[in-house]
Order: structure tokens, then sequence, then C-alpha cells
């Protein structure tokens, strides 16, 4: 039998009744939950679940446990509003013989809150596909629109030109929906990895000099001749790094420097150190574990809000750790330690 102590140590609220809907338990939870005054033990159990559904109809009135078929063994997970006002969560399992007579009635009572912050994750996630989507879309159908009613008048300068915008929204569109579908697949752990050797200082100059073509900005690579290869997905880590240039560039302002070297960690063993610097304004400290959550933004530079927390879970699935700090020119350094090595050979 459990111990009191160890049922009011439960985060949950537990109520239990017996086969005369008489409470014979409850733990602290349920007590501060429902507001009862002392522990509630001994009252009839309809006395005890003041419950209200968002019309005004109570729990027993909806779900008497002790009313109904002789087959009814629960109730399934419902929302209920608690006699303070607030909502929570409300399970019951029901024992009785096979068609026979109940037994005993067991309530689990669950905080919303853990709903509520889903709820309003999904929401972010709505209004942040909705906004992200809605710029590129309206460009893509101005520009077919105007192509096919005036396809005749314009010449191949200006066909050419809208046609290019287009295709650039629609790339637009393709990375979200990625990132999207990565977001998905990090927050349920079935992220596909294809790890090998990987050669980081060529994939680093690779998107150094891909993102110089899209950019004004300045660009500094420093790296020795020879940098030990890394044991990653290299499609995966082209794009841990694309963000993390990206997002220099984007919250920076003159130069953005990337540098490589190898280095050994206590608790990784033999790494790479990747680093990222911009000349921006730098990320204060009080809010730079808030740059790893999703939909986080920081000022009006646009963004899904989705870039680091995919570079973040991509480092940490790839076994590797990243941190933030200053830059020597007083903006954002983002550090990443990538292993040479299967860090699984470990474990």
């Amino acid at each position: 039998m459990v111990g009191q102590e160890a049922l009011d140590a439960l985060p949950d609220g537990i109520v239990v009744a017996n086969d005369a809907g008489a409470v014979i338990l409850t733990n602290a939870a349920a007590v501060r939950m429902l507001g009862l005054e002392g522990d509630g033990v001994g009252r009839m159990l309809r006395d005890v679940i003041r419950l209200q559904d968002r019309d005004g109809e109570l729990w027993w009135t909806c779900y008497d446990p002790y009313a109904g078929l002789a087959t009814k063994v629960g109730v399934p997970e419902q929302s209920w509003i608690l006699p303070g006002g607030g909502e929570v969560l409300v399970t019951v399992r029901i024992s009785r013989e096979r068609g026979g007579p109940v037994q005993q009635v067991g309530l689990v009572l669950r905080s919303a809150r853990g709903r509520e912050r889903l709820d309003r994750e999904r929401s972010d996630l709505v209004a942040t596909v909705a906004h992200e989507l809605r710029s590129p879309l309206t460009g893509v159908r101005g520009f077919v629109t105007t192509l096919i009613s005036r396809w005749d008048v314009l010449n191949d300068e200006q066909r050419r030109l809208m046609l290019e915008t287009v295709n650039n929204d629609a790339e637009r569109l393709g990375r979200l929906i990625t990132e999207l579908l990565d977001v998905a697949r990090i927050d349920t752990g079935r992220l596909p990895l294809y790890r090998r050797d990987v050669d980081v200082r060529a994939l680093a100059q690779r998107v150094i000099e891909s993102s110089r073509i899209g950019t004004n900005r300045e660009f500094e690579f420093d790296a020795p001749e020879k940098v030990p290869t890394v044991f990653a997905d290299p499609d995966k880590l082209t794009q841990v790094v694309t963000n993390l240039v990206e997002n220099a560039v984007r919250h920076g302002e003159g130069t953005t420097t990337v540098s490589l070297a190898a280095a050994h960690d206590p608790h990784l063993g033999d790494v790479v150190r990747l680093i990222v610097d911009d000349e921006g304004e730098g990320i204060p400290e009080e809010i730079r574990k808030r740059v790893f959550t999703k939909f986080w933004k920081h000022g009006q530079r646009g963004g899904s809000g989705l870039g680091m927390y995919i570079v973040n879970g991509l480092v940490t699935v790839h076994g590797g750790t990243l941190e933030i700090s200053d830059s020597p020119a007083g903006g954002a350094r983002i550090s990443v330690l990538l292993p040479t090595t299967d860090p699984r050979e470990a474990t």
C-alpha cells in the first residue's frame, strides 16, 4: 500500500471513493485543486468533486460513476473547471466485477497548464506559418497573375525578373516547410541521420561562398589547412552552418567571421570547434537560453523563429554542444563543439 507521504508528493490530484460513494483517500494536490477544507475523507464524492463544464453543468450530473451501465469502467480524460476557476483534466477509473456493482472509484486530476502551453505552441505555430507563408504566396500570386494577363506586352527582361522573383519566393516556401518538418522530427526524436566522416573545413567554405553570392556583407574564414574530420550527417551539418551564418548576417553588422580549430573537451573528447562571430548588438546574457526555444525572435529582421531551435536540436543529436557568448567585436558569438568520432561508441 502506497503511503500518504508518497501520494502527497505526486503532482497530480488523486481522489478515491468506496462502493457507497464516500471518499476514502485524497492527496495534497487534490485538496489544493478542489479547495477542500481538511482532506475530504469521509465526505461523499459528489460533494467533493465540485467541477463544472463551460456551460455550468456539474461533473456529477454528467458522469455519476455509480449510475448508468453496469459495464462502465471509466471516463476518459476531459477538461473541467475547478471551483477557483482554473482548468483541470480529469480521468476516472471504476473498479467492478464484470457486470457487477461499483466497488471503488478513482479520479486523477491533472493541471491543464501543460495542455495550455501546448495550445499556445500550436497557436504560435499557426501564426508563424500563416505570417511566413503570406508574403511569398502574395508575391507568387501577383507575379503569376501579371505574367498570365500581360505576357504579350512584357519584354523578355521583365518576364525573367518576375520569374526569378517567383522562384525565390518558392524556395523560401520550401525552406519554411523543411524547417517545420525538422522541428516535428526533432520533437519526436525521429530525425534520420546518415553519419560519416565529414570534411568540415570544405563544408564551411562552401557555405560561406554560397552566402557571399546572396549578400553584400564581408566574410572572413579562419581555419588551419588541416582540420580533423567530424562524424556527422553532411546535409544536417550543412544546415547547421548555413543557419548560423545566415543568422549572423541577418542580425549582425559588418563582417561575419567563421573559425575552425581542433580542440579537446573533457566531456566530448576530441572535437572541432566551430565559431561564428558577428559585429552586431549581441545577445544579452539574460535571454541567451531563450534563443534555442521555438519561435524565438530578436530584433526586427524577420525569420521564422525556428532556425536556432533547429540548430540546437541538430547539434545535440550529433552529440555536440552549443553556446552563446560575446564576439571580440561586441556582437554575438555562437560556438559549436562537434565530436570527431561517433559519440555512440563511448556509451
